[in-house]
Parts: C-alpha cells; structure tokens; sequence
C-alpha cells in the first residue's frame, strides 16, 4: 500500500516501493488557483531540492510555483498536464500529478504531514 504525504505549501506526494515518490498539488491548492490553463513541468533528470521551486502552475486567476517537497531528480513528468492542464482542476491528488521523483533523502518524510497532520493545517487556515 502506498502512503500519502502533505507539504505545508499544499503538495502532496505517494510515495512507491521503489523510493520514488509521484508528486502533485492538493485539492486546496486547485481550489486556490481555480481553472488551471498553463503548466510548465521540470525536465527529467533535473535534480530538485527540498521547497526549491520545480514546476508552475498558471490559472485564470494567478501563477503559482510547485515546491519539491523531498530532495530528489526527476524521473518522470506527467506529459498529459501540457495538453491538458485541466486535468489538475478534475483530479488534483491522482491523475493531475506534475512529476515522479527519485528520492535522494527519504529521511525528509519525516518532516511532512499525514492526512490527519495535513487537515488541521487546513483548519488553522481556514480560521
């Protein structure tokens, strides 16, 4: 069973048995953004660090960086988002991924929320 990770900036990651980790933003960071139009994704083999920026995201409404939020290299970019960057705004945390990365430092999970941890989060913002 894959486990879920969430980022204080609202991304999220599953990571796979084979310490690579999918990564995408959450179904609050779409909500934030509303209709997704452009996205720029890494190139493979690009080698990210933690909260560096690694991709963008464009909607009606504004431009928003995507963060790492492990260090790693990327070894796979989610090439349907170019043709179809609505893809986000219908299924933000699965088939609306951005990246898979290679994790370098997997100790740093240990710095990200569950989905429990990620929700009251949320609730310290949202009031």
């Amino acid at each position: 069973m894959t486990k879920k990770y969430y980022t204080k900036d609202h991304e999220w990651l599953e990571l796979q048995a084979d310490n690579t980790a999918i990564v995408g933003i959450t179904q609050y960071a779409q909500e934030q953004l509303g209709d997704v139009v452009f996205v720029e994704l890494p190139t493979i083999g690009k080698v990210v660090k933690q909260q560096q920026e690694m991709a963008v995201v464009e909607s009606v409404k504004a431009a928003s960086e995507v963060y790492a939020p492990l260090d790693g290299t990327v070894a796979e970019v989610n090439a349907a988002l170019v043709d179809n960057p609505a893809l986000i705004n219908s299924h933000a945390e699965n088939d609306g991924w951005f990246v898979k990365l290679t994790l370098t430092n997997p100790a740093q999970l240990e710095g990200l929320f569950d989905k429990a941890g990620y929700e009251a989060h949320l609730e310290g913002i949202q009031h």
